[in-house]
């Protein structure tokens, strides 16, 4: 739907398991590290540290292929579809190889406009979704 941003990912010794592939739950660190690359890219610092911020309601991840240690791997990320209070943000893990680029993992959450102080849901604000469509 919109702009989608690439964050390269640096893997640690400790994101490999005893199967020799990188864990599933440092797979959903690596997509936490493409929404704050994304967030920041797109609306500024505010938007993880202010009063409105994104929270994440729901999170659904496809595991379709191991990752190594020795893989070349990025995330892309991108809004898919935006509601009223909440936005769809899909991730990929992508493995680039000579051949091309590989799909390992698919990730989809579910994400909240937040107002802390009032500790509402609020809507999205047209500036947040003027970004997001660009």
């Amino acid at each position: 739907m919109g702009r989608t941003v690439i964050t390269p990912i640096q893997k640690r010794f400790d994101d490999i398991d005893i199967f020799h592939h990188v864990n599933n739950v440092h797979q959903q660190q690596y997509f936490d590290l493409g929404k704050g690359d994304y967030f920041q890219s797109l609306l500024g610092h505010d938007v993880v540290s202010g009063q409105l911020r994104l929270v994440t309601a729901s999170t659904h991840t496809d595991y379709l292929g191991q990752i190594r240690y020795e893989d070349d791997l990025v995330v892309s990320t991108t809004v898919e579809k935006i509601g009223n209070k909440s936005l769809t943000l899909l991730q990929r893990l992508v493995c680039r190889t000579e051949q091309g680029e590989d799909i390992r993992s698919e990730s989809r959450s579910v994400m909240v406009a937040f107002d802390f102080e009032k500790q509402l849901s609020v809507e999205i604000p047209l500036v947040w979704r003027q970004a997001f469509e660009r």
